[in-house]
């Protein structure tokens, strides 16, 4: 039985406007086959470049040599679309990294033996549509990709350097001008193990010499742009030396010319060639009868892959294609039709046996302009697993047709391609998904899908691709648990809650490239997840512990995104695993701040102290530790516990000096003399100083006799001191190594030099404020005269400690009395020492300062406050 599977009558098209088969787009190809064009240029892209700063793009500047003093960190560069008509010995000086050399377009002639000298390691290698005559001796020892297509030479044969070319893995020739193939042009690479070869010519061959191709014995990939359409024998040997290689991927582009009427059965040999499993025609003219004859010389052969791209399709049989099968073991399982442009504006008409087909697994009809599905297509092929209609009308309508009657639903389809169509409606598709019962993945990426209501997605449903479709960030909630990988590439998506991803505990792929992602939360927990994309986002910072949740993450690819260079970024840049990051280095630049933007996020090394806090604290910790250390020992050293002390002392002082005029009115000396003296040498001030004072009439206050019972030691001293006219030190080695005696010294000098302050000011405004105040001149005297050194035994100023200090410095500029020595002659000495110690006391009793004149100074100091 035969049925008409693509292609529809009066019956099967009740709309005139069902099929349509002429097209002006051109569509891209989504399947896993290689680059149909044969050339190798940016194949090499990923090869070479490892940064954006070694890319160099002079294309279209009118250029007519390369330039000079290039950056010698460039990788790749192109000066295509230049009038640069050589290449010579010193075009590319001292760029010993580059790597991908791109010159299309240029009206090169020349290329120099030695123009690479510098640059040995250059691996791609593109001088294709240019004007060499001769094909270049290239001294590439790394060269690995080469296309030398559209030029002028006249001859493919090869020059002996290509023997030095051992990397060498793709190699396309071609040119306008050469038509004979012969036996001798690849002998230079027998050796080399090129696994891609391409050949094409403008006008086709004049002849073609057997053995031609057996030099290139680990060749698996060819490909042919010559035309045919009258000598089909040169072909056909082409063909049988083919079949010596190992070559299993045939593409042939531009086989035949437009307007091309074929008689013969070019393709006869395809039924002897063991090894060529994938056959592929390109932008090419392609008669029904022509046609026919390639599926009966497929269907016998070997051929599992038979794919038509970018062809136009006339019908020269006035019933269309026919083919009704043929008793033979098919080894076809795949049919690829991408863009198809029929001549005739009508519908084609294709009656093939669904039994021929009966073992398809894989069929393409893509860029067809079908905008209805064909029941049989539906419904006659048990063994089908994916069906790609991308790039078609088709709509909910057009695809699940209400005319068709269906006694099952793809009873074997694994995987769906809707991409490029109409739908509309992802709850109408969620529920009719569940008529495919063994349906895994669906594409519905660029269509117009809203989600339109409750999603009901079947159980045995994994893969979803809903990328280039309006959605928000609402999709996750119409979205099946069950789904395993997840393709919400540009959707419109804004933001991601940090439980999104606990609802799909199955989930190891998700796709959210070109989004307006903004930030990544920290916590996202996928237990399965393998790959994640956020590449082309808004993202400025991947904060550490963003993975953390993610332990089974082995691909990440997060490039093109605002990076921030600071701080935030420091972990990625230094301990994120690079092998997790396909797109590292070369898609990760600077966006902030400006002084850093457009640099490699690669060459972003802060300091690690700059961005470490532990580090900063422990560093911040050992220096403070360090200096307190060193401040105590200097504090120690220096001895700075007393000068402690002497500071308390001081401000007591100081606070008592805050009540000046209370202080001021209570103000009287009932001693002559207070004596400060160490107790060492208590023996001679008791037998001598004090009684021969005391005998004199001099009242004396000393600490053991005088201090009050029971009240604080610097109380007492303070207290005896601001009662006495005079201090009277008894200066002794003794006294510089007692520290009260020290506390005393330092007090008194503090009284004398405050209550010299006081009355020096007093003395300065006296004929301003009033002559009353004069009388008072000489008590600045009075004060600055307070104390009196006794010196019990010499001691050498140098000799004092360093917190006497003051001591030192009275010694050197105050004059002080001596105790003389025992011995004859003393006693005279003795006599004048006692005299004059008696008259400085004595003066107490006329100068000594009462209450009442207390009082006047206090009211004299307001005064003088009042007028300033």
């Amino acid at each position: 039985m035969f049925r008409k599977i693509y292609g529809f009558d009066a019956k099967d098209a009740m709309d005139s406007q069902s099929m349509i088969f002429f097209w002006t787009v051109v569509i891209p190809l989504f399947l896993t086959v290689h680059c149909l064009v044969p050339v190798g240029r940016e194949r090499g892209f990923d090869l070479c470049v490892t940064s954006r700063q070694g890319i160099k793009d002079l294309s279209n500047q009118t250029l007519s040599r390369v330039p000079p003093h290039l950056p010698k960190i460039t990788e790749y560069l192109d000066i295509s679309y230049n009038n640069i008509a050589e290449i010579d010995d010193r075009s590319l000086v001292g760029l010993t990294k580059l790597c991908f050399l791109k010159a299309t377009h240029c009206g090169l002639r020349f290329i120099s033996p030695n123009a690479f000298v510098q640059t040995s390691g250059i691996k791609v290698l593109n001088v294709s549509q240019n004007s060499l005559s001769i094909i270049p001796d290239l001294s590439l020892p790394q060269l690995r990709i080469l296309d030398l297509t559209s030029n002028l030479y006249d001859s493919y044969q090869l020059p002996s350097t290509f023997q030095k070319l051992t990397h060498l893995e793709l190699l396309f020739l071609g040119s306008g001008k050469a038509s004979l193939v012969k036996s001798t042009d690849f002998t230079a690479l027998r050796n080399i193990s090129v696994k891609q070869f391409g050949l094409s010519a403008r006008t086709g061959w004049q002849s073609y010499e057997s053995g031609s191709l057996t030099n290139l014995r680990s060749l698996q990939e060819m490909t042919l742009n010559v035309p045919f359409c009258e000598k089909f024998d040169i072909f056909k040997n082409f063909l049988m030396d083919l079949n010596r290689t190992q070559t299993t991927i045939l593409r042939l582009v531009k086989l035949f010319p437009d307007n091309c009427t074929v008689a013969d059965d070019p393709f006869e040999t395809l039924k002897s060639m063991d090894l060529v499993k994938n056959l592929t025609l390109v932008d090419t003219w392609v008669n029904s009868s022509v046609m026919v004859k390639l599926l009966k010389n497929a269907w016998v052969s070997n051929i599992q892959q038979l794919g038509f791209f970018n062809i136009t399709y006339n019908e020269d049989t006035p019933d269309g294609l026919n083919f009704f099968g043929q008793n033979y073991s098919v080894h076809l399982r795949s049919v690829i039709f991408d863009h198809v442009a029929h001549y005739q504006y009508k519908y084609p008409s294709f009656n093939i046996s669904v039994e021929a087909l009966s073992q398809m697994t894989y069929l393409k009809l893509s860029g067809t302009g079908m905008n209805i599905s064909p029941c049989n297509l539906i419904s006659a092929l048990p063994s089908l697993e994916t069906l790609d209609l991308s790039n078609n009308l088709l709509d909910e309508s057009g695809f699940w047709w209400t005319f068709c009657s269906y006694t099952s639903v793809f009873p074997a389809l694994k995987h769906l391609s809707l991409s490029q169509n109409r739908f509309l409606s992802l709850s109408i598709i969620s529920e009719k998904t569940h008529q495919m019962r063994s349906l895994q993945s669906l594409d519905l990426s660029f269509n117009s899908i809203s989600i339109g209501g409750r999603c009901s997605w079947p159980r045995h449903l994994r893969e979803l691709n809903l990328s280039n479709n309006n959605l928000g960030n609402t999709v996750f909630r119409f979205l099946s648990p069950h789904f395993e990988w997840i393709d919400l590439s540009k959707t419109g998506i804004t933001a991601i809650d940090q439980k999104v991803l606990l609802e799909f505990p199955s989930l190891t792929h998700l796709f959210l490239s070109s989004n307006s992602i903004q930030v990544l939360p920290v916590d996202l927990h996928a237990p399965l997840l393998h790959t994640l994309y956020i590449d082309q986002n808004i993202i400025a910072t991947i904060y550490m512990g963003t993975f953390e949740g993610l332990p089974r993450l082995r691909t990440i690819k997060a490039g093109n995104n605002p990076f921030s260079c600071s701080c935030d970024s420091y972990w990625f840049v230094t301990a994120l695993n690079k092998s997790l990051l396909p797109d590292w280095p070369l898609d990760y630049t600077c966006s902030v701040p400006p002084i850093l933007a457009g640099m490699p996020l690669a060459d972003y090394k802060p300091g690690k102290l700059s961005c470490e806090l532990w580090l900063q604290a422990a560093i911040a910790l050992s220096i403070t530790f360090v200096i307190t250390t060193a401040l105590g020992f200097t504090f120690y050293a220096c001895d700075g516990v007393w000068y402690t002390k002497m500071l308390w002392v001081w401000i007591l002082v100081k606070r008592r000096g805050k009540k000046k005029t209370d202080k001021l009115r209570d103000v009287s000396f009932h001693y002559h003399a207070f004596i400060s003296y160490s107790q060492y040498d208590s023996s001679w001030v008791e037998s001598m100083l004090v009684s021969t004072l005391e005998r004199a009439g001099l009242s004396l206050c000393i600490h053991e006799r005088d201090f009050v019972p029971g009240e604080w030691i610097i109380d007492n001293i303070i207290n005896c001191a601001e009662a006495s006219y005079k201090t009277i030190f008894v200066l002794s080695n003794n006294f510089v190594q007692s520290d009260w005696c020290n506390y005393e010294l330092f007090f008194a000098q503090h009284r004398a030099v405050r209550y010299g302050i006081i009355h020096s000011l007093i003395a300065t405004d006296c004929v301003s404020v009033s002559e009353i105040m004069c009388p008072f001149v000489p008590l600045v005297s009075i004060q600055e005269d307070s104390l009196v050194f006794l010196l019990l035994e010499p001691i050498p100023p140098d000799s004092l400690p360093k917190k006497f200090l003051n001591l030192r410095g009275v010694l050197r500029q105050q004059t002080y009395l001596q105790w003389p020595g025992a011995g004859a002659g003393e006693e005279m000495k003795r006599q004048v020492f006692w005299s004059s110690l008696k008259a400085m006391l004595r003066v107490a009793d006329r100068s000594m300062v009462l209450k009442d004149l207390a009082v006047d100074i206090s009211e004299t100091l307001s005064l003088m406050a009042d007028q300033s």
